[in-house]
């Protein structure tokens, strides 16, 4: 039978070992040992002595066929034969010769020469101190699979896709999100919306009463200003529930920080006045010409223009993004934002920490001033609860991944929000409806000069 010369040497191309020859010369040519001329010609010995072994495996790889066996080239220089439901690599001229004999003489190969077939899900890995010809079959890894028999490597799945059970095959990953139809996501919400009815009613109950002698005490323009903010505050909670879209994702940072620097601001704007108006009555205090709401607009402005600044420069700089995260759990895809930058979002937390703080220590040194209703006081407790929930967020978020990072902070929002709700409010709520009597002009000046 004559072979077709063409075919043979069309493989050679695919078969010359470049990179075992240069290997070699660039190290004799690092270490000194060969002049450049004599590079060409040993490159040349190489590629006829390489282009030899090719073609007496060619030579045979034809032979094979010819006897209507399966046989198939493979990289880098062997090709494989598939006889008697086994697979063979054939990589030295006298192996393929001792196959041919075998064959020709339709013996049953003995054990000892071959490797059970590597099934789908399994890949070939090499004994270690043994010819390349003995492997075991490996099960690929998680994440990875192989679909054919055989396979010297396991091929791994799209981002989107995970392995199955068996590894044969990638499957499509399960999609998971905080979502309003999650139990937890419901439960979220429906504290969200409490909160934030609750803190309506006050607000209407403090816009029924504004001409009682506890309102106008404790500057209503201001406590107005804190109520609106705080129930904003439980109903941008929201944004961060649901299936994570490119608006929310620009929107729900921004509308957080930008509301909490108000809320946050109206406190310090409220302890500011009791300040100044405190000291204002002092003889020959300059402090009488800020006595005012002037002064507390401004400080409200000036804190939140700040916030502002802040999440425009995240924006256009580094803005959010919907984002997809296949690390945290094997097998799932977890849709969620990627804020763009880490540092900017810890700028708009921290700047919202330290309005907190602020109003804190400014509060804390008052508290004992002859505020009415002691509301400095009040103002202290819920920034110690304040501060004490955001300082606690930070680990927990860095310590959590996944869709319960949204969760941490959407309690965070919600719990520092009821802090300031709770603490400050609630007292006011309890003698407006319950002590009325206390809610009087005279009351307010006998207490005042009670604690004078």
């Amino acid at each position: 039978m004559r072979m077709n010369s063409s075919r043979p040497r069309k493989m050679l191309i695919h078969f010359l070992t470049y990179q075992m020859k240069e290997k070699i010369l660039s190290s004799a040519l690092k270490q000194k040992s060969l002049k450049v001329n004599d590079v060409f010609e040993i490159r040349s010995d190489l590629s006829r002595v390489t282009m030899d072994r090719q073609w007496e495996l060619g030579k045979r790889l034809e032979i094979f066929k010819s006897l209507g066996i399966s046989a198939q080239l493979k990289f880098p220089a062997f090709f494989r034969v598939m006889y008697n439901n086994k697979m063979y690599n054939i990589r030295d001229i006298s192996e393929a010769d001792e196959l041919l004999e075998v064959v020709k003489a339709g013996q049953i190969i003995p054990s000892s020469l071959c490797c059970d077939i590597c099934l789908p899900g399994t890949r070939k890995a090499i004994r270690k101190d043994q010819p390349i010809c003995c492997y075991d079959c490996v099960p690929c890894s998680d994440g990875e699979m192989s679909n054919q028999t055989d396979m010297d490597s396991c091929i791994a799945c799209p981002e989107d896709q995970w392995s199955n059970q068996k590894k044969d095959a990638c499957i499509p990953r399960t999609i998971e999100f905080l979502s309003y139809d999650d139990p937890f996501g419901v439960t979220l919400v429906s504290i969200s919306i409490f909160f934030s009815v609750i803190t309506a009613a006050v607000l209407v109950i403090f816009l029924k009463h504004r001409d009682s002698a506890i309102v106008r005490a404790n500057n209503r323009d201001l406590t107005y200003i804190l109520l609106v903010s705080l129930m904003l505050s439980f109903l941008c909670s929201m944004l961060f529930i649901g299936r994570p879209r490119k608006v929310t994702c620009l929107l729900r940072q921004v509308a957080f920080g930008i509301i909490f620097a108000v809320a946050v601001s109206s406190v310090l704007a409220k302890t500011t006045t009791v300040v100044i108006a405190f000291n204002a009555t002092k003889p020959g205090s300059s402090l009488r010409r800020w006595v005012g709401s002037r002064v507390s607009y401004s400080l409200i402005l000036l804190c939140t223009l700040w916030e502002v600044i802040i999440c425009t420069v995240w924006l256009i700089h580094w803005p959010p993004f919907p984002d997809i995260d296949t690390k945290s759990e094997s097998g799932k895809m977890i849709l969620l934002c990627n804020e763009g930058s880490v540092a900017a979002f810890y700028c708009v937390v921290g700047y919202v920490g330290l309005l907190a703080l602020l109003s804190f220590l400014v509060a804390f040194k008052v508290r004992k001033l002859p505020d009415s209703f002691n509301e400095a006081r009040n103002i202290s407790f819920s920034m110690l609860v304040f501060c004490s929930v955001w300082v606690s967020f930070i680990p927990a978020y860095l310590s959590t991944k996944g869709r319960y990072m949204v969760a941490v902070e959407i309690f965070a929002v919600l719990a520092s929000s009821a802090g300031l709700l709770g603490c400050i409010f609630i007292p006011k709520c309890y003698i407006i409806l319950l002590r009325p009597e206390l809610n009087t002009k005279e009351q307010l000046i006998k207490k005042d000069h009670h604690q004078n």
